[in-house]
């Protein structure tokens, strides 16, 4: 046999063809380099497989155990890096069965009774991204905690909030914070859902017909912890769809997309409140950078980094949306384009995530046992920030209605009174009595509580408000939802 034929029976479908692949297309469609990443997926669903396979009757239990012995040491060689993963054995599928058989023979060649590489890839996938969307729940959790943690030195530091990026109304810094705790909080919850339906067995749906052999697929998804809350088992009902389906693949990738948005946004706020126009907070000096030419400068690279790294996972979504728009049924090779997309996907979230978590919430120095936070906060400058952008306005129309005047009345009327504090280059509450009454007789003294950025933040002490007593009730609520 020559060496051409050796190489073209190393295929799987080796023996319909008349010469080998050349060797630019099995660069061009090998997968091995990149999807190897799946080897415990690979082997996990493996032994599900076997063990349904024997208790079926469907091969011997010393295939089995021949399997699972052969799978232990594959498993020992991947972790140890002995392994040699192979380019002409195209994937990690093939890769594993081959050093399979060669280990346990005859046994090795029965495991793919059954089962295509259509719905063993199908199954790799899920079982693997099942497992790092409870790792980047977890992270979220972690940076959750970690900005709550901040929230609650801060409950009292007045942050001027922003429309427009105008100065709007005070809010408290920690209510600020909360904000995103909240969209993370929703993350969380979209990643449950996408887990639901990431956690269905294809397994037994065979190239897309299904199978003629008598397999119990529910075996192997409650093998495989495939079930429901209520432990039944959750199988893919068609097997067409089952094989060629990679809607879990685009819901987990819109769903990352969205956190990075919610990390975007955040960064977009940390980056300007750290400039000098703002300084209202430093980031430590281990999430920041300098300047090549210029000594003064302190770069928030971590969130400029984050905010870039949105537009590509915002794109892989998109790549995978387009990859999937023009597939009939059932599989094509078009679907070995979407692990790339995915596993760059999940690496950026858990490399962002890591590191916000850590920049917001600190680390411990393993030198005195102290915990060094990752942001300082300057309450000074956002308090002045507030006063100079009239924060209170809001406040005395409000007093006015109060009075007795009709909303658009008191708008007019504090517009004017904005204006007079404009002119002496004063805030609202420096305004003389006697000035405020000029454009209200029923203005009394009792205005400058409400005309105080405190006041105006303990007076909005309604469900979902700023006031320090709201504020204090959503810690709580988050510390016992997060554990």
């Amino acid at each position: 046999m020559s060496s051409n034929q050796l190489d073209t029976k190393s295929q799987a479908w080796s023996a319909l063809f008349s010469e080998p692949m050349s060797d630019l297309v099995k660069r061009y469609t090998a997968s091995v380099f990149f999807d190897k990443r799946l080897w415990l997926a690979d082997i996990t669903g493996s032994l599900a497989h076997a063990e349904m396979l024997a208790a079926q009757g469907i091969i011997a239990a010393a295939d089995r155990e021949a399997i699972e012995r052969g799978m232990a040491q594959i498993r020992q060689e991947i972790e140890s890096g002995s392994f040699e993963w192979k380019l002409d054995l195209e994937d990690v599928h093939l890769n594993i069965e081959a050093r399979l058989t060669q280990l346990v023979g005859d046994a090795g060649k029965r495991l793919h009774t059954g089962r295509s590489r259509n719905d063993q890839v199908a199954t790799d996938v899920r079982l693997w991204l099942r497992g790092e969307i409870d790792l980047i729940t977890t992270l979220l959790d972690d940076l959750q905690n970690a900005l709550v943690d901040v929230a609650e030195q801060n409950v009292d530091v007045i942050l001027p909030g922003f429309t427009h990026l105008q100065v709007a109304q005070p809010v408290s810094f920690a209510h600020h914070l909360l904000a995103y705790v909240e969209m993370f909080a929703r993350d969380a919850e979209r990643l449950g859902d996408v887990r639901r339906r990431t956690n269905r067995l294809p397994l037994g749906s065979a190239a897309l017909a299904g199978t003629t052999y008598p397999l119990d697929r529910e075996r192997v998804a409650r093998t495989l912890g495939m079930v429901d809350e209520q432990g039944v088992a959750q199988v893919c009902q068609n097997s067409l769809d089952a094989v060629s389906d990679r809607d879990f693949a685009i819901e987990f990738s819109a769903a990352a997309s969205l956190i990075m948005v919610h990390i975007s946004r955040f960064s977009e706020e940390l980056i300007v409140w750290m400039s000098q126009n703002f300084g209202f907070i430093k980031i430590a000096d281990r999430f920041t950078t300098g300047s090549s030419i210029m000594p003064q400068k302190k770069n928030p690279d971590v969130p400029e980094l984050a905010r870039g790294k949105t537009g590509r996972v915002v794109g892989h979504l998109m790549g995978l949306i387009t990859l999937m728009k023009g597939q009939p049924l059932a599989y094509n090779k078009d679907n070995q384009e979407d692990k790339e997309p995915l596993f760059d996907t999940v690496d950026t979230l858990k490399d962002t995530l890591r590191i916000f978590a850590e920049m917001v919430g600190g680390q411990v120095n393993p030198a005195t046992g102290a915990k060094e936070g990752g942001i300082t906060v300057n309450a000074v400058a956002m308090e002045e920030a507030a006063k100079r952008g009239y924060a209170t306005a809001t406040d005395l129309a409000d007093y006015l209605v109060k009075k007795g005047l009709p909303f658009r009345d008191a708008h007019e009327t504090v517009a004017h009174a904005v204006k007079a504090a404009t002119a002496h280059a004063c805030d609202l509450s420096e305004l003389p009595l006697a000035v405020l009454q000029g454009f209200h007789p029923s203005i009394e003294k009792d205005v400058y509580d409400c005309l105080s950025l405190q006041g105006s933040l303990h007076a909005r002490n309604t469900l979902g408000g700023t006031a320090p007593t709201q504020v204090r009730q959503q810690l709580a609520r988050h510390r016992a939802r997060l554990g």
